[in-house]
């Protein structure tokens, strides 16, 4: 006894082998690679150094301290009086404390009356003229009333006189001069900041006492 053949419409033999086609080429289909978007900044200094003043101010430089928004990598910009936007795709390529430390610490040792700035910790044979702390209150871009953008950095200096008794010499609110940002070169503002640094720099050095 033989069963009768069974045949399929030609409708649905085209679509059984469209699907079959389908998933045969899907399963040699590869994502092609997405390029990462995320571009990293670093602080310039000032690119040259005054060299071994002789008698020179020695000066400790201790650990940068930033707010606690800084923190993260991502740049800044604050479009408000308390609103900050996070730019997920620009970022510093180190953390802010030790990317402005560094850079305070070359800026510093830039000036011909330097002879020596030891970062922390300190050498324990390194005698030192007198101490600096800096904490950072703004560092980013900032959009102003009037709708243009500016580089902002606040930050308080702290001068101490070392020894056995250390005491306060100085303490001051630093707010460097605003230079126009265009509000999406994060390369120039991330120059803007390091030229605000260097302006810091020579705030400390103009706040420290006379090397007696």
């Amino acid at each position: 006894m033989h069963l009768p053949k069974t045949t399929l419409p030609p409708a649905l033999n085209r679509c059984a082998l469209l699907c079959i086609v389908a998933l045969v080429a899907g399963c040699d289909i590869i994502p092609p690679a997405q390029t990462d978007p995320t571009r990293f900044f670093i602080l310039s200094d000032s690119g040259h150094h005054a060299g071994q003043a002789q008698g020179g101010l020695r000066i400790g430089l201790q650990a940068v301290k930033v707010e606690g928004y800084l923190q993260n990598r991502d740049m800044v910009v604050r479009t408000g009086p308390n609103e900050v936007e996070f730019r997920d795709y620009r970022r510093w390529a180190e953390p802010l404390e030790r990317a402005i430390g560094r850079a305070l610490q070359s800026d510093l040792l830039a000036s011909p009356g330097v002879s020596q700035v030891w970062a922390e910790p300190f050498p324990g044979d390194g005698e030192r003229d007198f101490d600096v702390s800096v904490e950072v209150t703004r560092f980013e871009g900032a959009a102003t009333g009037s709708g243009r953008y500016v580089a902002s950095l606040s930050a308080i200096i702290e001068i101490s006189a070392p020894g056995a008794n250390p005491r306060i010499v100085a303490r001051r609110q630093f707010t460097a001069p605003d230079e126009s940002w265009d509000g999406g070169d994060f390369d120039r503002l991330a120059g803007l900041l390091s030229a605000d640094v260097a302006a810091l720099a020579r705030e400390v050095l103009a706040e420290a006492p006379a090397k007696g």
